[in-house]
């Protein structure tokens, strides 16, 4: 019985600039996810990069938010792809969290890269479209971080679990840093990665094993993990050779 396919070790390039822990949706422990004070907090406990969310509002606008709904983050009723920006910005996305952040606003990706900026944050931009808008939501995230991405950053890593999305995205811009999500990294794996350019994969830490790490690592792909808050099981991973972690909080 043949086993699994073998891959040339220096197949692909993964950078090296990528840190060993990404703040995932700002430091979302202690902030409400993918907004403003989340980036901050993630600044001030020494995170050098952030992962966030980007969706398109019913007027095109990319929107830093995770869920389609508007229901869990701000209490509203509706959905993001069906709401204007500026309605978008007017609603509370902070209470939900705690006192401290009422007024808390769900930023545009303009104000996040300037916020970026500001703190200089590194980044992991997730493209998360709505439901029938994965091309729009690639193209126009590949198109904005292209023209606005900061000089003083170091180039951006462009995610998402769509692949429509990241195929959309590569057609776009083709020189960004892309990598499929995946719940379970999937037999075709490679092939996958190859269609977009991408050097890195991310995946679900819970359903990844270690053959399946060594497959990928041995191919010279970098591999980067989501959502890991323990100081073993970060462990675990870094001995299988995940390369990134992505935490709500530093592992303990």
């Amino acid at each position: 019985m043949s086993g699994p396919p073998r891959f040339h070790p220096r197949r692909f390039r993964p950078r090296a600039d990528v840190p060993r822990l990404i703040a995932h949706r700002g430091l979302s422990a202690e902030a409400p996810e993918n907004t403003l004070p989340a980036f901050e907090a993630a600044a001030a406990a020494g995170f050098t990069w952030v992962e966030f969310d980007v969706m398109l509002s019913a007027d095109g606008v990319a929107m830093v938010i995770h869920d389609e709904s508007l229901k869990r983050t701000t209490g509203a009723k509706g959905r993001v792809s069906e709401t204007a920006a500026a309605d978008l910005q007017r609603l509370d996305a902070g209470s939900w969290f705690g006192s401290q952040f009422v007024g808390a606003r769900i930023p545009t990706l303009a104000e996040t890269l300037a916020a970026l900026t500001r703190l200089g944050l590194g980044a992991n931009v997730e493209i998360k479209p709505a439901k029938g808008h994965e091309e729009e939501t690639g193209e126009t995230v590949a198109a904005q971080l292209a023209a606005d991405w900061p000089k003083s950053l170091p180039p951006p890593v462009v995610s998402s679990f769509s692949e429509a999305a990241l195929r959309a995205a590569h057609s776009t811009h083709p020189a960004h840093d892309y990598a499929p999500l995946f719940e379970r990294i999937p037999d075709d794996w490679a092939a996958r990665m190859q269609a977009v350019g991408a050097t890195a994969l991310h995946c679900n830490a819970k359903r990844l094993t270690k053959r399946r790490a060594e497959e990928v690592t041995q191919s010279g792909a970098a591999v980067r993990c989501y959502t890991v808050n323990e100081a073993a099981q970060s462990a675990t991973l870094y001995s299988q050779g995940v390369s990134t972690l992505f935490c709500d909080r530093r592992p303990d």
